[in-house]
């Protein structure tokens, strides 16, 4: 019969090796900015770029940013005047807020297209200096042309329901039909 410590140790190496693992995710290049002047200023980007792919990211905001249904847990989360109300209401016609969008990515399209993915990012308030996408990925503080996880570059899904206090992560209610 195995000890108690030889099981722990075993269960402790395993662990190590996924987060190993997971660290060894494909990077993809990508850009980041906090606004349509920072992208145009970049070199190499077009102001027509830029603005297409801002305009992309803001029609997302509102359909993937996190949805709260109290103010105060959206900004224990994001941070004190770091967010707004949503264009959604709940089922019961109440308020939903989410996060300000901060700032966005832009990607090339996988399969070598020469156009461009965007999505908008946004920081929390436990790690103010890092962007994060709407699925909660943490793509770095860099901003300008910069690597990030593959997968962090996936479109980010529509979000119907709404959050309690408990962090990026946590779901609650739906809101209404409105949401669409």
């Amino acid at each position: 019969m195995k000890s108690w410590s030889s099981v722990s140790v075993a269960l402790l190496m395993s662990t190590s090796l996924i987060a190993l693992t997971a660290c060894d995710e494909a990077q993809v290049d990508a850009s980041i900015y906090e606004s349509v002047d920072q992208c145009i200023r970049a070199p190499g980007m077009t102001s027509d770029q830029c603005e297409a792919s801002f305009k992309e990211a803001q029609t997302q905001h509102a359909a993937v940013a996190p949805k709260y249904a109290v103010e105060a847990d959206c900004q224990a989360d994001f941070g004190a005047g770091k967010c707004e109300e949503a264009p959604y209401k709940t089922s019961s016609g109440g308020s939903v807020f989410m996060p300000l969008m901060m700032g966005y990515m832009m990607g090339s399209m996988l399969g070598g297209r020469n156009s461009m993915m965007s999505q908008p990012l946004y920081k929390s308030a436990q790690s103010p200096n890092n962007f994060r996408t709407a699925e909660n990925r943490n793509v770095g503080a860099k901003t300008g042309l910069t690597k990030v996880a593959q997968t962090a570059t996936n479109r980010p899904t529509f979000k119907n329901t709404t959050r309690s206090r408990g962090g990026f992560g946590s779901s609650g209610r739906r809101f209404g039909s409105a949401a669409t």
